[in-house]
């Protein structure tokens, strides 16, 4: 009776133990294919965004050509001495014409003059409101003033449609001028940087190139205009639930609308470039004192258990003051969050940069101690990721994997135990050959006097370098910055 209840008992446990490995497997499985959808419908909106995007610059350009083409060519007189002609024969009439073209000029000359007071009404306007927008006119239940008054100006004079006009060469020269002179002030360019984004989000909806046919209904937005849009739709809360999504108004696009967007994005680079460099060179100085533990009294490196405990391991927290500032200047400025997605991550991709070649460079920053002191500090910046919402941040973490992988791997006791597979495949799978060895050969132990890794794993190493170097050529271990101040996510997403 025994043997039979422990049979039946065994024979329990092996089917909850089949169970469980074939619900484990399912559960897998469905996962795969829950990603594989996701993956597919990814592809499905990028595709689509792709196809509107390469429509839309295949109509642009085809009006830029016909202009172009279209444009009247200026025909230099054969002798450089000719002297000047009659001024009544430069404006197209001859000597025998011009006492008929005075007598028809004084009759109507009284037809003329209200022509003349329409344009300097128009000239008028325009003075009015570069002067209106060129000072800081704030915010509206976080829409900026002054891109939205410029927009519905633009609209009412009819000035997207207009064959010639200048109005988008002045505006052009305002905002110049407007960034020009405070260059060095993060809080006026990001003011700068929220409403040209913004105005040119509103001509990119409204603009439709002659002779376009209209736009299909889009799955959801996945490009920046299309989360823009999102943005600017008005809460069910508002009294005016209609005030920003239906100022914008599809409109026939006309050479000098097109220009301008095009002159418009150039600008709106320029000032992304300029935030970007100017944060770069708060944190420089900060970086070049972060990537090294500080000494205590007696020679004997701080750990980063005391990191934040006293003013000379405060360099760490004056990194993540100087990125908590910088993201309220923009989120104080409306500055759209995709934007700032992006200037984060180029931000981290420079951290990473400059921490990671340091730890390449120079020996003194593969130690053991300064190891976990760069650690400390990492975390803090992850804190601080963490704080600041995705919305914000976006993948900014993800920046930094070089410097976090060598970093986590400077801080393992036992790295004499670990294999070359280990090491490449699962603590630094992002590092090349060339970064591991050399990271491997700089490492030193002040603390607790332990060792790299094996004689094996190194000569693994050189037997990959060796090979590496006569198939690509490349024996470069260090980062590039290659950070770009171009616009095309606006489009690309």
């Amino acid at each position: 009776m025994t043997a039979l209840v422990d049979s039946h008992e065994k024979n329990v446990d092996d089917t909850d133990k089949r169970f469980e490995e074939t619900n484990k497997i399912s559960e897998e499985r469905l996962k795969q294919a829950l990603d594989a959808e996701t993956q597919i419908m990814q592809l499905k909106m990028a595709m689509q965004s792709l196809q509107e995007k390469v429509s839309d610059i295949t109509s642009e350009n085809q009006i830029l050509r016909e202009k172009a083409f279209s444009s009247p060519t200026k025909h230099v007189p054969e002798n450089p001495n000719t002297p000047k002609t009659n001024p009544s024969v430069e404006n197209g009439l001859s000597g025998s014409e011009e006492p008929q073209a005075r007598a028809r000029k004084s009759v109507t000359g009284s037809h003329s003059e209200p022509k003349k007071s329409l344009i300097d009404l128009q000239h008028d306007n325009v003075d009015a409101l570069i002067e209106c927008v060129k000072r800081d006119t704030g915010f509206s239940r976080g829409k900026p003033v002054a891109a939205f008054t410029i927009y519905k100006c633009l609209l009412h004079w009819k000035s997207f449609e207009a064959e010639k006009t200048s109005v988008f060469d002045r505006l052009l020269q305002m905002i110049a001028s407007a960034i020009e002179s405070h260059q060095d002030n993060n809080e006026h360019m990001a003011y700068w940087l929220s409403n040209t984004s913004s105005l040119l989000f509103l001509i990119h909806r409204s603009l439709k190139p002659e002779g376009a046919s209209s736009v299909q209904k889009s799955p959801p937005p996945t490009s920046l205009f299309g989360r823009m849009a999102m943005g600017f739709r008005p809460s069910v809360s508002l009294a005016a639930p209609a005030a920003a999504h239906d100022v914008v108004r599809q409109v026939e696009a006309k050479y000098p609308a097109l220009l301008f967007k095009q002159q418009l994005t150039a600008y709106i680079e320029k000032i992304y470039g300029i935030i970007l460099d100017n944060l770069k060179k708060e944190l420089g100085s900060l970086l070049a004192l972060c990537i090294q533990a500080p000494r205590a009294s007696k020679g004997v490196r701080r750990s980063g258990m005391s990191f934040g405990k006293d003013s000379q391991s405060s360099h760490w927290q004056g990194i993540v003051d100087c990125l908590n500032t910088f993201l309220k200047t923009l989120k104080d400025n409306f500055v759209p969050p995709i934007i700032v997605q992006k200037i984060f991550c180029q931000v981290f991709s420079y951290i990473n940069v400059q921490l990671f070649n340091s730890l390449l460079l120079r020996r003194e920053c593969c130690s053991f101690s300064n190891a976990e002191y760069v650690k400390a500090g990492l975390a803090e910046l992850e804190l601080q990721c963490c704080q600041a919402n995705e919305e914000y941040v976006g993948s900014a973490w993800d920046e930094l994997k070089h410097v976090r992988q060598a970093i986590g791997f400077l801080v393992i006791h036992q790295k004499y135990r670990i294999s070359y597979d280990e090491l490449t495949n699962d603590l630094c799978p992002v590092l090349s050959v060339q970064q591991l060895y050399r990271i491997c050969t700089l490492y030193w132990d002040d603390k607790h006097n332990t060792k790299s890794v094996s004689p094996e794993v190194l000569s693994s190493m050189r037997l990959m370098m060796t090979e590496d170097s006569n198939t690509s050529g490349s024996s470069s271990f260090l980062l590039d910055d290659d950070s770009r101040y171009s616009l095309d996510f606006l489009f690309d997403e």
